[in-house]
C-alpha cells in the first residue's frame, strides 16, 4: 500500500478551466462558486484531485498565465474567500487542490513591473526582470508567440518576454525574486491547497551571456533531443530552484506536491525535474502527441516508464488538456496527422464517429498505464473540439497574433454542458456563455449520459472504479506476444488497431470494454477491453 502522503503517485487528476466549468451567477463566465457547487460530480466521477488553471488577477491577455497579483482572485472568478470554500468543499469530498504557478514572467500589470517601468535603468526594481541597453535588441531570441523577444522602454532599455509583450520575464538569479516566490507558495500552502502545477517549469534560468539563438528549438515543444538545450529553456539553475521549493513542501502534512509543465527532450532529461528531491510529476507530452498507431505509443509507454523508473517517480499519462484540440476530435483524422493549431469551419473536419471511437479506446489504454493520469474538463461526456466556431467569438491570443491563420485554442475551452433543456445546457442560469457553444452539445450534457449503459459518462466512471480496484496506477506493464496488449496486475489490456478483430484469451472475462465486442466475441477495430485472466 501506498503512504497516504503519496497519493499523487497513482492519482487521477482533473483539470478545471475557471472560465468554462460552471458559472454560478448568470454572467456567461464561469467562476468559482460555480465549481465548488459542482465538485461532488467530480467525486462521483472518481477523480483523486482537481487541478484549476489560473483564477489570480489578470488583464487576460493570455487566458490568465499573465498574473498581476498571485495572492489574489480576478473578480470575474470571485474572492479568496470563495477560494477558501472551494478549497474546504473539496476536503470535505476527499479531493486534493492544485493550482496553476506561472514563475517565468508576470503581466506588464503586476505591481513590480510597473514599478520597474517607473524607476531608473539600473534601480533594483529593473533588476527583478531583464533589463538590458543597447542600440539594438540585445541578441536574436525570438517570443514563442512570433516576433522579437525584446520589447524596448521608452527611456530606451530593453526588456525579455519570451511570451507576450505583457508577459515580461523575471530576473531569477536575483535573491528577491526566489523569496517572492517562496512566500507566495506559503500563502497558498497556508490556505490549504494540496499542489502547484507549475508553467513553463523549464524556463526560468536563462545562460547568462544571452547567447544568440535563432533555431526553431526556441518554439515550446520544438526542442532537439540531440542537442544542446537553447539558452533560455532547460538551465541547470532551474533545478536548484525546485530543490528550495520542495524543502518548503516537504514542511507541510498531507503530501503536497510539484508538477512541471516542461517541454523538455528526451524523456531521461525531463525525469531529472522529477528526481527525489524536485518535482513529484512531470507531464508527458510526447505520450499526448503520439499518433494512434501501436509503434509510436508502445515507444512513449516504454520511454517514458523506464526513465521515470530510474529516477523513482511516477509516470504521468494525458490526451486533452487547454491547450490542444480536444483528442474526441483530434482522433478523428488519419493517424499521423500534423498538430493542429485549432480547427475552423473552413479547415478539413474530423470524423466525429471514429474521432469519439478512438478517444473511448484511447482513454481506456491510459487508464490502464501504471503512474497518474490527467483529465480535462468535458472528456468524461466524449466532448469534441467546437470546430465551427464562427470567427468573431474567438479570444486566443494566437488567433490575431498569427494574423488569421491560426484558429487557436478557443474550441477546446468552449463552456460545458450539463444540463441538455436548462440554458447555455446548465452551464449558469443565463443564456449567455463567454464563448459559443454547438447545438449538438444537447446530446453530451451530462444529465442525457448519467445512468445510460454504455455512456461516456459512464464508461469514465465504471474504468475510474476499477483502476483504483485493481491498482492498476501502482502496477507495472508486461507486454504480450500478437496483438497490442500488456498485463497490468491481474488485468489484462488489449487494444486492437488493425482492421480485423482480435481474440481474446481463452478463459479471459471482459471488465470493461470501450465498445461492444463482435457476435463472436472478438475485439474490434478501435476498441479497448480490460479482461481478468
Amino acid at each position: 500500500m501506498l503512504e497516504r502522503d503519496e497519493w499523487w503517485r497513482d492519482a487521477v487528476i482533473y483539470q478545471v478551466y475557471p472560465r468554462s466549468f460552471a458559472d454560478s451567477d448568470g454572467d456567461g463566465m464561469g467562476d468559482l462558486p460555480g465549481i465548488t457547487g459542482r465538485l461532488p460530480h467530480l467525486r462521483e466521477l472518481g477523480v483523486d484531485a482537481v487541478w484549476l488553471s489560473p483564477f489570480y488577477p489578470s488583464p487576460q491577455h493570455d487566458a490568465g498565465y499573465d498574473v498581476a497579483d498571485y495572492r489574489g482572485v480576478d473578480p470575474r472568478f470571485g474572492d479568496l474567500g470563495d477560494a477558501d470554500k472551494l478549497i474546504a468543499e473539496a476536503h470535505n469530498l476527499g479531493l486534493k487542490i492544485i493550482v496553476d504557478l506561472v514563475p517565468n514572467h508576470t503581466s506588464s500589470e503586476h505591481a513590480w513591473f510597473q514599478a520597474a517601468l517607473a524607476a531608473a535603468p539600473g534601480s533594483p526594481e529593473r533588476e527583478r526582470y531583464i533589463f538590458r541597453d543597447g542600440d539594438e535588441p540585445p541578441n536574436s531570441w525570438q517570443s514563442v508567440f512570433g516576433g522579437s523577444a525584446w520589447e524596448r522602454t521608452p527611456d530606451g532599455q530593453w526588456y525579455l518576454h519570451l511570451f507576450d509583450v505583457s508577459q515580461p520575464d523575471l530576473n531569477w538569479d536575483n535573491p528577491e525574486v526566489r523569496e517572492e516566490f517562496l512566500a507566495i507558495l506559503r500563502f497558498w500552502l497556508d490556505r490549504g491547497v494540496d499542489g502547484f502545477r507549475v508553467d513553463v517549469a523549464h524556463g526560468m534560468i536563462k545562460e547568462k551571456n544571452l547567447t544568440d539563438w535563432t533555431s526553431a528549438s526556441t518554439i515550446l515543444g520544438g526542442l532537439d533531443p540531440a542537442g544542446p538545450p537553447p539558452p533560455m529553456w532547460d538551465q541547470e539553475g532551474v533545478h536548484e530552484i525546485y530543490q528550495s521549493w520542495r524543502q518548503v513542501l516537504d514542511q507541510y502534512p498531507g503530501g503536497r506536491i510539484l508538477v512541471a509543465e516542461a517541454w523538455v527532450a528526451p524523456a531521461s532529461r525531463l525525469a531529472r525535474y522529477v528526481r527525489p528531491d524536485e518535482m513529484h510529476q512531470a507531464f508527458n507530452f510526447p505520450y499526448l502527441e503520439a499518433p494512434w498507431t501501436p509503434a509510436a505509443l508502445r515507444a512513449v509507454i516504454d520511454e517514458s516508464l523506464e526513465a521515470n523508473d530510474a529516477v523513482g517517480a511516477p509516470t504521468t499519462w494525458v490526451l486533452s488538456n487547454h491547450d490542444v484540440v480536444r483528442h474526441a476530435s483530434r482522433l478523428g483524422f488519419p493517424a499521423g496527422t500534423p498538430r493542429m493549431p485549432g480547427i475552423g469551419a473552413e479547415d478539413p473536419q474530423p470524423d466525429a464517429a471514429l474521432g469519439l471511437r478512438r478517444a473511448r479506446a484511447a482513454t481506456l489504454l491510459m487508464l490502464a498505464l501504471p503512474g497518474s493520469a490527467y483529465l480535462y474538463q468535458g472528456e468524461e461526456l466524449g466532448l469534441p473540439e467546437h470546430t465551427t466556431m464562427p470567427d468573431e467569438f474567438r479570444e486566443d491570443p494566437a488567433w490575431e497574433r498569427s494574423g488569421h491563420a491560426e484558429r487557436g485554442r478557443d474550441g477546446c475551452r468552449v463552456p460545458l454542458p450539463w444540463e441538455a433543456d436548462a440554458p447555455s445546457y446548465g452551464f449558469g442560469p443565463a443564456e449567455k456563455s463567454w464563448l459559443p457553444q454547438p447545438a449538438t452539445w444537447a446530446e453530451f450534457a451530462l444529465d442525457r449520459q448519467q445512468g445510460v449503459a454504455g455512456s461516456t459518462w459512464e464508461l469514465y466512471r465504471s474504468a475510474l472504479g476499477l483502476r483504483r480496484a485493481h491498482g492498476l496506477g501502482r502496477g507495472t506493464v508486461t507486454w504480450q506476444d500478437g496483438a497490442f496488449a500488456f498485463r497490468n496486475g491481474d488485468v489484462l489490456v488489449v487494444t486492437n488497431f488493425g482492421a480485423e478483430a482480435v481474440e481474446l484469451p481463452a478463459g479471459a472475462r471482459v471488465l470493461l470494454s470501450s465498445e461492444p465486442l463482435d457476435d463472436d466475441g472478438r475485439v474490434p477495430t478501435d476498441v479497448t477491453v480490460w479482461a481478468a485472466l
